[in-house]
Formats: structure tokens, C-alpha cells, sequence
């Protein structure tokens, strides 16, 4: 099956990520449009940067299938304050889109949706939004996002930044791309206490220099003690292990915690400056899906690893 075409619209939205001229589609390739630069477009997708240090990602998303459309919809929507069928004509980019489970969602609601991503999982990406002409993706780098600044609707990203070297940044950089009235959502790793924090910490300078053919074995066998509810309601709140009721999300939530290289844990307080430092108002921290009031009081003191911070806010006109 062939490639899809690139989309005209969304591609006007790029720019070189190094002289950040506009560029546009030139045989197999983007050219800038002063012509000094050129970017191969393989699969569909346009190359504007390496995978660098998301290796893991990208075998991550190409290996396991974990696009859940209902439970898509409804985590989007909890994690942006937004609904997709409401992002209707809108243009919207995924900052951080991974194998490109929400940009389908919301290319199926009729969204312009442009996804970028560092690793690999952008072949993924393309394949499981191949239908969808609306729906644009690209394999650039958010400390140097590859796209207009102030041009878009609704930017959001969903469990990226804290894994980039500098999530700070990062955030920065996205944030300029909303226009003005528009929103941004994050989410983010919440910080823990500090005994989860030292032991999480502990165990991940083990976990991210094995090989993943040592760790993938152990993420399986964490998916097993994931299923046994005695388990994973005590154990893993001493070390994360993923108790989701599928059980190849399970095994993908695992290596997804143990294996990137980067991974930074933040505080409501903190994110919400991040908001007001790079000029947004109206801002609102969404609470998780999962609630009662033994999970509630759990998250409130910050005891449950691998839960979020989550921020959205509106940009100032």
C-alpha cells in the first residue's frame, strides 16, 4: 500500500529547524523555501531530525499495538480538558505523538492534526493514521519544534517532556507554537515522596542500561504480578509496575517507566508556573480518571508512582 500523500495544509505549517524558513515538498523530498536546505520524506513522513537519545520509544510503539479507541477518546479528553469531537476544523499539533493513538482520534473527528515525534514510533504513526488525509506526521525534535510559531488551536502533550534532557525547554518551545486565545495541555510525571523517588531512581540507573532484551522479559514478568490485585495494590507503590487490565498495555507501560534514558518527575506548583512564565491565563489542573476516596487521598499526598501532573491553560490574546 502506498504511502500517503503529505498533507499541503499541515506542511505549510513547517519550518527548517535550522534557518526556520518555510518549506515545501519538492519530488521525495521537503526543500526550504530559500533552497538552501533538504529533508527526505520516507513513508510519508517528513525526516527533520535523528532519533537520538528515544531509541526506546521507537521499539516501544512499533513493537506493540496499544491504539484502544474508546479508552483514546476518553483519556484525551481527560488529559486536555477537551473533547475531540469538539477540535472539529481545528488545528491541532501532538507534541510528542508516539505512535499516533490520539492523533487518530482526533484526525477521526475531523481535526487537522499535526504529530511530531523524536523516535522512530513515527513510522507507526504514519501507518495507523494512513486513512486520514487530515492528519500529518512528522519526525522533529521539541527542543527544536519544526513548526510555525503562534499558528495552532490546541497544542498538547501527553507523558513526553519529562522524558527530554531539558523538560523545561521543551515546554517553552511548544508553548510558543499555541496562537494567541488558544490552549495548551501537559502532562507530566508527578513527583512522588522522597523514598519512592530514591528507590525509582535506584532502580532505573539498573533498568536503563540493560539491553532490551534483558529488560523486555522482566517488563512481561512485572505484567504478571500486574494482574494479582493484592500485588499491585501494595507492591507497586514502593516501585512501578503497570496494573492496567490489558495486558499488552501492561507489559508496554512497564518498558515505557524503566527504559528511556531521561525521565524527570515535577509538582502541580511547578508545572503551573511553567504556564504563567510563558504567558497563560485561565489555567485549570485536571484531575485523573480513576477517582474514590482511598485513590484520591493517595494522589493528593503524592504516593501513587506513575500517576501525573496535569496542567491546560489558554493563551493570552
Amino acid at each position: 500500500m502506498p504511502a500517503t500523500a503529505p498533507n499541503p495544509e499541515l506542511i505549510a505549517l513547517l519550518r527548517s529547524p535550522r534557518s526556520k524558513s518555510p518549506m515545501h515538498v519538492e519530488g521525495d523530498g521537503l526543500v526550504s523555501d530559500d533552497g538552501a536546505e533538504r529533508y527526505p520524506i520516507v513513508g510519508g513522513v517528513p525526516r527533520l531530525a535523528g532519533e537520538a537519545y528515544v531509541g526506546s520509544f521507537g521499539r516501544q510503539w512499533n513493537r506493540y499495538d496499544v491504539a484502544r479507541t474508546e479508552e483514546d477518546e476518553a483519556t484525551f479528553e481527560a488529559k486536555t480538558g477537551v473533547a475531540p469531537r469538539d477540535l472539529a476544523g481545528k488545528i491541532v499539533l501532538d507534541a510528542g505523538c508516539g505512535g499516533g493513538r490520539y492523533a487518530r482520534i482526533l484526525g477521526d473527528a475531523g481535526a487537522k492534526v499535526l504529530g511530531v515525534d523524536l523516535s522512530s514510533a513515527v513510522d507507526k504513526a504514519s501507518e495507523l493514521c494512513r486513512d486520514l488525509p487530515g492528519v500529518q506526521i512528522v519526525q522533529g525534535d521539541l527542543l527544536n519544534p519544526p513548526v510555525a510559531e503562534g499558528t495552532f488551536d490546541l497544542v498538547f502533550s501527553i507523558g513526553v517532556l519529562h522524558h527530554s534532557p531539558d523538560p523545561r525547554r521543551a515546554f517553552a518551545e511548544i508553548a510558543r507554537r499555541v496562537k494567541p486565545g488558544g490552549r495548551l495541555a501537559v502532562w507530566l510525571y508527578r513527583k512522588n515522596t522522597a523514598p519512592q523517588e530514591w528507590i525509582n531512581s535506584g532502580v532505573r540507573l539498573v533498568t536503563t542500561r540493560l539491553p532490551a532484551r534483558v529488560l523486555e522479559p522482566m517488563c512481561v514478568a512485572m505484567g504478571g504480578l500486574g494482574s494479582i490485585p493484592v500485588v499491585n495494590r501494595t507492591l507497586n507503590k514502593l516501585f512501578n509496575f503497570s496494573a492496567h487490565p490489558d495486558w499488552t498495555l501492561r507489559v508496554c507501560d512497564n518498558f515505557d517507566w524503566w527504559a528511556p534514558e531521561y525521565q524527570s518527575h515535577h509538582t502541580p506548583a511547578e508545572l503551573s508556573r511553567w504556564f504563567e512564565e510563558e504567558g497563560f491565563e485561565d489555567l485549570r489542573e485536571l484531575r485523573p480518571m480513576k477517582s474514590g476516596r482511598l485513590y484520591d487521598w493517595a494522589y493528593d499526598r503524592d504516593l501513587i508512582i506513575g500517576s501525573g501532573v496535569n496542567v491546560m491553560g489558554r493563551r493570552r490574546g
